[in-house]
C-alpha cells in the first residue's frame, strides 16, 4: 500500500499515546526496539503483552490487553499476525472513541479490518513501521545509513 509522506508525517505528529499490541520484552525483537525508539521520541508507549503483565517496559507497566488501558490512546500499533488483527481492531474501536490511527507493522495487513476502521474515521497504515517512517521523514536517516550526532525528539 502507498501512503503519502504528508499523511505519515501528520499521523506521527498527532499521535502522543501509542498502545503497542504484541510488544516483546526481548531487546533484539523489532517490537521492543520500535517501542523503545518511540518512547525516546517523547511518545507515551503503552506496552500490551499478556505474557508479561505487571513488568515494566519503557517506563510503563505491561498490560494484558487493550481493555486494561485506562486512558485514551491516539494510535494502536499492531505487532501480531494478520489473522489476529480483526479482534484487535474491534477492541480498539470499541474502547477508544477518539482513536486516530491503527498502524499494522511490516508484514501485517488485513483489508476487512482496515475498511472497518476507516469507515469509523480512523486512519489505517498497513505493512509499515512507525520507527522507519519517523527516521525517514524527520531526517534521522541519511544515504548509506543512520545519521550521526544528537537526535532531537521534537517534531
Amino acid at each position: 500500500m502507498e501512503y503519502s509522506d504528508d499523511l505519515l508525517r501528520d499521523v506521527l505528529k498527532k499521535a502522543r499515546r501509542i498502545a503497542i499490541v504484541g510488544v516483546s520484552m526481548n531487546p533484539v525483537r523489532a517490537s521492543y526496539f520500535v517501542g523503545r525508539y518511540l518512547a525516546l521520541r517523547d511518545y507515551k508507549v503503552i506496552p500490551i503483552n499478556p505474557r508479561h503483565v505487571g513488568e515494566m517496559l519503557f517506563g510503563q507497566p505491561v498490560l494484558a490487553g487493550l481493555s486494561d488501558v485506562e486512558e485514551p490512546v491516539d494510535m494502536v500499533d499492531i505487532f501480531r499476525r494478520s489473522e489476529a488483527v480483526p479482534e484487535i481492531v474491534d477492541d480498539a474501536l470499541a474502547l477508544f472513541p477518539d482513536l486516530q490511527t491503527i498502524w499494522m507493522q511490516i508484514g501485517v495487513e488485513h483489508a476487512e479490518a482496515a475498511a472497518q476502521a476507516e469507515a469509523r474515521g480512523v486512519t489505517v497504515i498497513q505493512n509499515r513501521c512507525p520507527k522507519i517512517e519517523y527516521q525517514r521523514l524527520f531526517g534521522e536517516l541519511r544515504k548509506g545509513g543512520f545519521a550521526t550526532g544528537v537526535i532531537s525528539s521534537k517534531l
